[in-house]
């Protein structure tokens, strides 16, 4: 069967390069969700504990408790809690949510600063503070999320400046604001956390003049031949005959198909680092490639794969089913 490997000392070497920009690794929040970015949630949060990560974030209540026993500070970006928990904390989204959440819950308070998804408007943060009193929630936090800061714009200097604003404001609460981006933007790092998701997998990709060294990706998929076949010169393969022989060759089958995670828009054109081309269109279950080998290296950077499927790393790595097993290495 297809298998996914994870490289603890790339994993490791992101995590130094984070915690030198963030000075403590207090300060990093690794981003869990979706099932750790593809990683495997219960395979990351292990080594993330083993590194001395303290601090995570997640999607929802349900991701939050595989881990609760792991982390001192789970956030939990977008749920509700059926009952307060000393270390999972919620973010409200939206000013009308919050008579939703349990009495006592841990919240932060996200603030829209620009990018205009979630999170309430700034006019209404001392509204948004007494709702929270009045339900009896336990704000400890203030946090926001950038819109373009892995782009050569000025984007990200007026959403920080928003956010700076708000800041100034109540010095008595915690901030937060930085993806992975965003933290290698700042030269003096200050906020109490850094969510950091992306970086920390080694995709980050970043404009020429933003670009960090260093970084290198953990996940590398591998798949197994099921089925070998010699096709002569005009013979065709798979669906529609996408792939037409332009002299004989050996096509192999592979277990690992769109069904698993394979981005189907990387039929006809996919070659994997070991320069071997795959052979017409990606099935469900399966793909073909030319080669007799019993086990092909499919890719080990996701974004190399986004720039033949014309999407991001980001893509590529959560569409990986969570049945496909996962093994550090």
């Amino acid at each position: 069967m297809a298998y996914i490997t994870l490289n603890k000392n790339n994993f490791f070497n992101n995590l130094d390069i984070i915690r030198d920009k963030t000075k403590s690794v207090d300060k990093i929040a690794l981003v869990l969700k979706d099932n750790a970015y593809g990683h495997g949630l219960l395979k990351i949060a292990s080594m993330a504990q083993e590194y001395g990560i303290t601090k995570v974030v997640v999607q929802n209540s349900i991701e939050a408790q595989m881990i609760e026993d792991m982390f001192e500070y789970i956030l939990v970006l977008a749920d509700f809690p059926i009952h307060a928990s000393e270390n999972i904390r919620y973010a409200i989204n939206d000013l009308q949510s919050i008579k939703q959440f349990a009495k006592q819950t841990k919240v932060q308070l996200k603030v829209d600063t620009g990018m205009h998804r979630n999170g309430i408007h700034p006019d209404n943060l001392e509204k948004a503070k007494e709702l929270i009193q009045e339900q009896e929630l336990r704000l400890e936090a203030v946090f926001t999320h950038h819109r373009s800061a892995d782009e050569l714009s000025s984007e990200w200097f007026w959403q920080k400046d928003n956010f700076k604003a708000i800041k100034a404001k109540d010095s008595s609460l915690r901030y937060h604001s930085c993806n992975s981006a965003a933290l290698f933007r700042h030269n003096d790092f200050d906020e109490d956390i850094a969510r950091v998701g992306i970086a920390a997998y080694g995709c980050m990709e970043l404009p020429d003049a933003l670009h960090v060294e260093g970084f290198k990706p953990v996940l590398s998929l591998y798949a197994n031949k099921v089925s070998s076949r010699t096709i002569l010169k005009g013979q065709k393969v798979g669906y529609g005959g996408a792939f037409e022989a332009k002299q004989a060759c050996v096509v192999s089958n592979y277990d690992f198909g769109y069904g698993d995670g394979f981005l189907r828009s990387c039929s006809n054109s996919y070659v994997t680092p070991k320069n071997i081309k795959i052979a017409g269109r990606v099935s469900m279950d399966n793909s073909s490639f030319i080669s007799d080998e019993d086990e092909i290296l499919i890719f080990d950077d996701a974004r190399d794969v986004a720039k033949f499927a014309h999407t991001i790393s980001y893509e590529v790595l959560t569409s990986l089913k969570k049945e496909i097993q996962r093994k550090i290495v």
